[in-house]
């Protein structure tokens, strides 16, 4: 059934493909990405598969099934690695190479394909001319330019110096690919600032971390990176393609600190780390990303927002939505889920960690089941669905935006042992638009009230005051 409208996270709410790279061919766009699982222990620790959409119809995005299993690397045969981020290029030949590092194994694998969808099959090792293996290989990021050449990126560097003040890191370099793709014609190592190199640069604060990407918009190269406060996505712009490098700004936080924003800024959804890219479809360009789920940083979810590019190539701080492919507000009435919530928090900050504590102290989202993806949905009864958990006192659940015309009522689907009211604010701690009394309920339950608002855009703020905890499942605008 086609959808009419785009969420965030814009795949099924039961897939988590985290560290998305979106490339246009031959008039579809297609995510390539990691793959991690609703309740994982690790990054990373399915098989890579696809998604696909046409440029014209970017809510509805199509399951192109698994296209590279691990085992297809006889190097995983040694040991259980994860199979971290990719990218896939079209080739000199034609044919689609798929670029990634395994978790615990020196050295970019490759793979190839006919098709960018297709099951591809292992081609080789990247390697130096003289067979050696590239001084950096972490994050693979692949780059066709307009004249032909081929060029692979990677890069990483430290979040902290180690002791004695040793860098731990290496920065980002760039490769250019022979004709068979595996071989490094030439290495260059990019100017983009790491820790302990970055002092008096405007690279400082945001210095390189991991998560390499390459486009050229209107004649300029964009290096696109994952900076040392990990939840941002940066990037730099240059003249060349392996060098010449000036830091641009912030495109994304996935924890929503502005760039540009206060002091005392908190930070807004779990934190961890970022990975994306930015593409043009069809006139547009969007920056997707992904968010993390379950209290933790090992299951993360693609989203994906439109992006302002000014003449003088200056990219504008995107902020989190729940509509980013739709192509403006979504409508307002009918039946939202509580997984395209942008922003969950409460009185507490937000830590870095891998659940315990983040699931005490904060509103996260989570389903049921362990795992369960595309290849298990033919034959189930029922889909798992993603729902918000552990809505105490004093948290907000934030949603963005809606064309509300004519709103009369609001109703919330929960469940859990709260005993109080859902505030409903037109704004995040904006005016209030209606409160919905909960009761204590096992079972997921509807409970309604009321709503009056001046027509117009808004975001919704659903913020908790009471007793025990909430589950929120789904709201309807009526």
């Amino acid at each position: 059934m086609k959808k009419e409208y785009a969420l965030n996270p814009f795949l099924p709410e039961f897939e988590y493909i985290p560290d998305g790279e979106p490339h246009v061919f031959d008039g579809r766009v297609y995510l390539y990405g990691s793959h991690d699982r609703a309740h994982g222990n690790k990054f990373c620790m399915n098989d890579y598969v696809c998604y696909s959409a046409d440029c014209n119809d970017l809510k509805n995005w199509r399951y192109e099934g698994v296209i590279y299993k691990r085992m297809e690397d006889q190097r995983f045969h040694e040991k259980y690695c994860e199979m971290w981020a990719p990218d896939v290029v079209r080739g000199y030949d034609g044919r689609f190479y798929l670029y990634y590092t395994p978790s615990e194994i020196k050295g970019i694998g490759v793979a190839v394909c006919d098709t960018p969808a297709g099951t591809y099959k292992f081609h080789g090792i990247v390697h130096n001319q003289d067979g050696s293996l590239p001084v950096m290989d972490f994050d693979p990021a692949a780059f066709a330019d307009d004249d032909g050449t081929i060029y692979l990126y990677a890069g990483g560097g430290p979040r902290v110096l180690e002791e004695g003040g040793e860098v731990n890191g290496r920065g980002a370099y760039a490769y250019v690919l022979d004709k068979d793709m595996l071989t490094i014609k030439k290495a260059s190592k990019l100017n983009v600032a790491i820790l302990g190199e970055s002092e008096g640069t405007a690279y400082e604060g945001h210095e390189l971390f991991e998560a390499s990407s390459m486009r050229k918009i209107r004649g300029k190269y964009y290096y696109i990176y994952s900076s040392c406060m990990l939840h941002e996505l940066c990037y730099a712009v240059s003249d060349r393609p392996d060098g010449g490098f000036e830091y641009g700004g912030v495109i994304i936080s996935n924890i929503e600190l502005m760039e540009d924003g206060p002091d005392d800024q908190i930070a807004k959804n779990t934190i961890g780390n970022n990975h994306g890219s930015i593409e043009c479809i069809n006139g547009e360009y969007y920056i997707f990303y992904h968010r993390h789920t379950n209290g933790t940083m090992l299951s993360r979810q693609a989203c994906a927002e439109r992006i302002e590019i000014a003449e003088d190539g200056k990219i504008r701080q995107a902020r989190l939505s729940s509509c980013g492919l739709n192509g403006g507000p979504l409508p307002g009435s009918g039946t939202y889920p509580a997984f395209c919530a942008c922003l969950l928090y409460g009185k507490h900050p937000h830590q870095i960690c891998f659940g315990d504590i983040e699931r005490r102290l904060q509103p996260y989202l989570t389903q049921e089941e362990p795992d369960f993806d595309m290849e298990d949905v033919q034959g189930a009864k029922t889909l798992p669905r993603q729902y918000i958990k552990n809505m105490q006192d004093g948290m907000h659940a934030v949603f963005r935006e809606f064309k509300l015309q004519g709103l009369k009522k609001i109703q919330v689907t929960v469940r859990g042992t709260a005993a109080g009211y859902l505030h409903v604010l037109a704004g995040e701690n904006g005016n209030p638009i209606c409160s919905v009394e909960i009761k204590p309920a096992q079972e997921w339950t509807v409970f309604e009230t009321a709503a009056a608002i001046k027509d117009g855009v808004y975001a919704l703020d659903f913020s908790y005051q009471g007793d025990g905890a909430l589950e929120l499942l789904e709201f309807t605008l009526i």
